[in-house]
């Protein structure tokens, strides 16, 4: 090979390789391209198992804090006969109402704050406490006694005269009346008599339609009832047994929104102000209930006199029928309610004081003079009707505990409710082993009745260990819901 082919030959390799250069670096960068790719989506996947992770087991723990919470308050509720022995009252009580001292009971239980609160109260430090209090989370909690509001489950199984006279004398103010002048969510006219009569329907079991008149105009059977909610397109039939959950009674006729913020549940946001209920004894506890809610009873017990034979809707007492007077006597509730005691020590007082317009108690030299006038205002005292005296109680047996457990974390707080419905009917106390004082016989089950003996106690005080566990001394669960 001469000269030029040589030459020829080696500029031909050069050429192919400079043809050939950066394949080493494409090759390179290719390999970390695909690196990277591969490395994001493996720290995308494990940050986000480990999110879920994260999420899990706070939710978890907030879970149990909840429950924890629950379990507690039970406790608390059940420990009230001991607390009501240790505490001197002027009046024989039958009940405190320790649930509305939650925050500071179990405070030693919750985070540092509550125990900071607890101590505050106690005016000790327990800062330097062992076993107690909780790390990286907290609960709150809110106690609601469900015998403080209208339980229209006592329709079922048979109807409830004395619960339409109170579901109408709740619905009955003129200011209300322009609700009732339009259609309600289904494009149907509802009166206020029909959507009373709506409720109790749905729980009773007969097939007579209910018309929720009252007093004179109270009707006997006035047909069979309808199936009015299939008639209007919907797919189900009156229920004809007991409400399982108060969110069931938007299922009611005429029942909307603006129904439900008035009537029913007026705060979402505050459980307390809620005044119809579908737990709880027949009887409501006057000493328990909100304003709204003794307004309500006051109007459905007042016959408005001797021989009165208007219906408690269209009674010529002020009380039930000027907004004036309901908002005083509102305002009065509202300040008898600020009292750390209950106002009432027993079932009668209430209605005696509609009779009366005497206060019972050490508040009645206080409050007389100012009472007096407005009684005399709102057209009291009043008649009562026959048996006005069994729909009060002045214990309550049922109680909503609304927990919450939080748990804090770097990007998100946790949080998970607790709804549980607590029935303590039949249960034998929680009394350490013996009856003391005032829980030595009473009836469990009465709603503040005394005499005979409790189902736990023998003859001679002492509580049979065996028969106190037949019954939870917590009460039972009755409803459950977590969210």
């Amino acid at each position: 090979m001469d000269d030029k082919a040589r030459e020829k030959e080696a500029k031909q390799r050069l050429k192919r390789k400079r043809e050939r250069r950066g394949v080493a670096l494409l090759m390179v960068l290719g390999a970390i391209t695909v690196l990277t790719v591969f490395l994001t989506e493996l720290q995308q996947e494990t940050s986000s198992e480990l999110a879920a992770a994260l999420a899990d087991r706070d939710a978890l723990k907030a879970e149990y804090l909840a429950k924890s919470a629950v379990n507690l308050s039970r406790l608390l509720i059940a420990s009230e006969p001991t607390i009501r022995t240790s505490v001197p009252l002027p009046l024989p009580f039958k009940q405190l109402p320790v649930w509305e001292f939650t925050d500071i009971a179990l405070g030693p239980f919750n985070d540092e704050t509550g125990m900071a609160t607890f101590g505050g109260m106690l005016g000790v430090d327990t800062s330097q406490s062992k076993g107690l209090g909780l790390t990286g989370g907290s609960f709150t909690v809110k106690i609601v006694d469900e015998d403080s509001k209208i339980n229209v489950n006592r329709a079922a199984p048979i109807p409830d005269v004395d619960l339409e006279r109170l579901l109408v004398s709740h619905m009955q103010g003129p200011q209300y009346a322009p609700m009732f002048d339009g259609t309600d969510p289904d494009g149907q006219y509802s009166t206020m008599q029909t959507i009373c009569g709506a409720m109790t329907d749905w729980a009773d079991q007969d097939e007579n339609l209910s018309t929720c008149y009252v007093g004179s105009q109270a009707q006997g059977s006035t047909g069979a009832e309808d199936n009015y909610y299939q008639t209007i397109g919907l797919e189900y039939r009156r229920k004809n047994a007991a409400y399982d959950s108060l969110e069931e009674l938007r299922l009611i006729r005429g029942v909307g929104d603006d129904f439900w913020a008035t009537f029913v549940e007026p705060n979402p946001d505050d459980p307390k102000s809620r005044t119809l209920t579908v737990w709880g004894q027949k009887a409501v506890n006057v000493n328990t209930a909100n304003p709204q809610t003794l307004l309500a009873a006051a109007c459905s017990v007042c016959s408005g006199g001797a021989g009165a034979t208007q219906s408690n809707a269209t009674q010529g007492i002020p009380l039930c029928t000027d907004p004036n007077i309901q908002a005083q006597f509102l305002a009065l509730l509202g300040v008898l309610k600020t009292f750390p005691i209950p106002i009432f020590s027993k079932p009668a007082d209430f209605p005696n004081l509609l009779k009366s317009g005497n206060v019972p108690g050490p508040l009645g030299a206080m409050l007389g003079p100012m009472l007096t006038p407005l009684l005399a205002q709102a057209g009291l005292p009043c008649g009562l009707n026959a048996g006005a005296n069994k729909q009060f109680t002045v214990t309550s047996k049922v109680f909503s505990i609304y927990a919450e457990g939080v748990v804090p974390g770097r990007k998100r707080t946790t949080r998970v409710r607790v709804h549980a419905v607590v029935d303590t009917r039949g249960v034998n106390p929680l009394t350490g082993g013996t009856q003391t004082g005032s829980t030595a016989g009473q009836n469990p089950q009465g709603a503040g009745t005394t005499g005979g003996t409790s189902s736990g106690n023998t003859g001679t005080g002492t509580v049979d260990p065996l028969q106190a566990l037949a019954t939870n001394p917590l009460g039972k669960i009755v409803y459950y819901r977590i969210e």
